[in-house]
């Protein structure tokens, strides 16, 4: 599981950095976060096939958050799209979409779903075999969701040399990775832990959108193994990030401390800064493990 960014600036693209987009990669399925200006040309830049996006979220309706999706919904149209994509989203970009679509006559090829989020509390949004996203609402200027993205556990990792070696049928290996035993025909049992081992564990990925310093959103992301807050200002500039519903690096510190996280990505960097070293040391002087994020690296959760 690795979260690749897209864009980590704020409203305006500055010093290279892009608006918000990022791309989780989860067995090889692809979630895109949020999707501003320029992201399909990100996605090429970085090597991340539209094939394996099925789910976009978007957070919030303010641009920088949103401003790229139409081109990338009518590129994948263009480019022969034929699997089915679902957009999860506030619900006054649907009629948006629709009317982007219907001026410019077109039609998509593709199944496409629109899913609305909820104006109150968590929910669970997608619960597929391999992953689950969940949203849960934090505090900005509108309406705003952060999300919450589990890796599932596939069970034990097959050791197909050893399962030969012990005679074991291939019909029989799904079995195995639920941590059963096995017991051949000749009465010889075969340990579990002789032909497995550890599989891939579960693990939490916590999207903070845009949003005030505040814990309401605490019980959501709890013992996440990474964070990606917003620090849009340095502490120095917090009544900027007070009265523009914004965080400073040092609070996007402590909300990964009271969480319990293991790491933490910073982002959504406002352009007056050009030089980002002292976000990094601000967040690490509270939570250590704390990395001011950087676009193209696809960091491991």
């Amino acid at each position: 599981m690795k979260v690749t960014i897209l864009g980590n600036n704020s409203a305006l693209p500055a010093f290279g950095r892009h608006p918000t987009a990022q791309a989780v990669s989860v067995y090889g399925d692809i979630i895109l976060i949020d999707c501003g200006e320029g992201t399909q040309i990100q996605m090429q830049r970085y090597g991340l096939r539209w094939r394996n996006v099925h789910h976009i979220f978007i957070s919030h309706l303010h641009g920088d958050h949103y401003f790229g999706l139409p081109g990338l919904i009518n590129s994948m149209s263009l480019l022969g799209r034929t699997a089915p994509l679902h957009l999860y989203a506030p619900a006054p970009l649907q009629p948006i979409l629709e009317s982007i679509l219907t001026v410019a006559d077109t039609v998509l090829c593709y199944p496409f779903y629109f899913h609305p989020l909820p104006e109150e509390g968590t929910a669970l949004l997608v619960d597929d075999p391999s992953f689950s996203v969940t949203s849960f609402l934090v505090e900005h200027r509108i309406q705003c969701h952060g999300f919450l993205v589990e890796r599932k556990t596939r069970g034990r990792k097959l050791l197909p040399d050893k399962c030969r070696e012990y005679e074991i049928p291939a019909a029989y290996y799904e079995i195995l990775k639920q941590g059963a035993d096995y017991e051949r025909r000749d009465g010889f049992l075969v340990k579990n832990e002789w032909v497995t081992e550890d599989g891939p564990a579960h693990k939490k990925y916590a999207y903070c959108a845009d949003t005030l310093f505040t814990e309401s959103f605490l019980p959501a992301i709890m013992n996440a193994d990474t964070i990606y807050h917003e620090c849009t200002y340095l502490e120095k500039d917090a009544d900027k990030a007070a009265a523009r519903f914004h965080s400073t690096a040092s609070q996007a510190a402590k909300v990964a401390k009271m969480a319990n996280a293991k790491q933490l990505l910073l982002g959504h960097f406002s352009s007056k800064y050009k030089d980002l070293e002292l976000f990094r040391e601000e967040a690490c002087s509270i939570f250590p493990n704390a990395v001011v994020s950087t676009e193209g690296i696809a960091y491991e959760i």
